[in-house]
């Protein structure tokens, strides 16, 4: 008999590449919805779409459960290298909440979704709707308005709102996406952007609101008359499988090729788009152009020719296009309001918070409480380091075996409270409670 299951699988290019592990650096997230059966479906569908813009370095196959709590999550962000958290969450007041964490130390930035528009919204409202198909490359992010100039904030007054605020937040946006290399990174791959427009402090707006949109970058080559981009057009749709003989240009009834050249309506039906300028932005790329290699003789010879300095540099120079450049939205839309900044991951001492204002006497009231806990956690450790190694020196003497002393150092973690759940303050929990009170209004 044969012997089953010994025949090799051929694997596409496409599977080759999906099944490199990514670069090492690059920032990881996880999208969450925090209480999975109540947050209700459109909140469910929004973590989809934003998984969907974080891709591909994130867990767009994430499943939730009603019994997961963060510190399930937390656990699992140092094994699989994830650097943020997104959460979503829907308070009982009927507000939807986003905080956005940095592991493993924090800090973390709450906000409230003021508005949204799901993916499938966006694609309603457009005539003519896009679907990204390529999500192997992180979005371009832009960010604007996040630095409040020196003129406005004279203006302003104690109304203006923190420098290191505004620069906290512009670092959390930057950490969530890999940086990219201007000379060195190919302009096709940059399919899609995320643009993050901050709007001016108001009453309305409060200290810091941000837009959050989405969009698809195209591209065509302009410089071109358009009845040449249609005969191009019509060639390429020939040449393919699809046969749309709507989009051809019906020359049957034209005596000469220049009567379509000067009349491109004469060869059939034409949108009023084709006959008004355009008013895309341009801008000048390289063209991909093939380009013959020479080998070390042809070389030589070229060089030594009288016409062949021109004759390489010619060829070497890189053929320039001018493209117009258009955006096509794809959602989600979100409007995000800062509310509060924690140190630690969902908290620990607040930063800043937008509702609640503490007078000097309380914030450095509220600093030794925290300074307090640190050091009795380092205490914690110190004395737990301690205990470890005695026991360990123990082991040593007797002889005992290695996976012992492995299963006995974690009952070791277990007497102590690593993470500083069990101690509490009455003046931070009577803090802690207004604050969360604050945020549900």
């Amino acid at each position: 008999m044969g012997r089953r299951g010994s025949q090799r699988k051929k694997q596409s290019v496409t599977d080759k590449a999906a099944a490199k592990p990514l670069r090492d650096g690059n920032p990881k997230s996880m999208v969450i919805r925090i209480g999975a059966g109540q947050v209700g479906s459109s909140v469910s569908q929004l973590v989809t779409d934003v998984r969907q813009v974080m891709e591909p370095d994130t867990a767009s196959r994430l499943k939730e459960r009603r019994a997961n709590k963060l510190k399930d999550y937390t656990t699992m962000c140092g094994p699989l290298g994830v650097s943020h958290l997104l959460l979503f969450s829907r308070s009982e007041s009927g507000n939807t909440n986003l905080r956005m964490a940095r592991t493993p130390r924090g800090p973390t930035l709450n906000f409230r979704v003021d508005k949204y528009s799901l993916c499938k919204d966006i694609a309603k409202a457009q005539k003519h709707p896009r679907v990204a198909d390529d999500y192997r490359t992180a979005p371009l992010l832009v960010m604007n308005g996040f630095v409040t100039l020196e003129t406005e904030r004279e203006k302003m007054g104690d109304a203006a709102p923190p420098k290191h605020l505004e620069k906290l937040t512009v670092d959390m946006f930057q950490g969530l996406f890999p940086p990219i290399q201007p000379h060195t990174q190919p302009l096709h791959t940059i399919k899609r952007v995320l643009l993050l427009n901050r709007e001016p402090p108001s009453e309305e707006n409060g200290t810091c609101t941000i837009s959050l949109r989405h969009y698809a970058i195209t591209t065509k080559v302009t410089g071109i008359p358009k009845p040449l981009r249609r005969l191009y057009a019509a060639e390429k749709l020939i040449a393919s499988k699809e046969k749309k003989k709507s989009a051809l240009p019906n020359l049957g009834g034209l005596e000469d090729m220049a009567d379509y050249m000067l009349d491109p309506s004469a060869a059939g039906y034409t949108s009023a788009s084709d006959t008004e300028l355009e008013t895309d932005a341009e801008v000048e790329v390289a063209a991909p152009a093939t380009r013959k290699v020479l080998s070390k003789k042809e070389r030589q010879r070229a060089t030594a020719g009288e016409n062949g300095r021109k004759a390489m540099s010619r060829g070497s120079r890189p053929k320039v296009e001018k493209r117009a450049v258009k955006l096509i939205e794809l959602g989600p839309r979100m409007k995000l309001r800062l509310t509060k900044v924690e140190e630690d991951i969902c908290s620990g001492k607040v930063l800043w918070h937008e509702f609640v204002s503490k007078s000097k006497a309380e914030v450095k009231e509220l600093d030794e409480v925290w300074d307090k806990r640190k050091k009795e956690k380092e205490e914690r450790r110190r004395i737990q380091k301690e205990n470890i190694e005695r026991k360990r020196k123990e082991r040593g003497d007797k002889g005992e075996d290695a996976e012992d002393d492995e299963d006995e150092d974690m009952e070791d973690y277990d007497d102590y409270d690593l993470d500083d759940d069990v101690w509490h303050d009455e003046d931070a929990e009577d803090q802690q409670s207004e604050e969360d009170e604050e945020d549900d209004e």
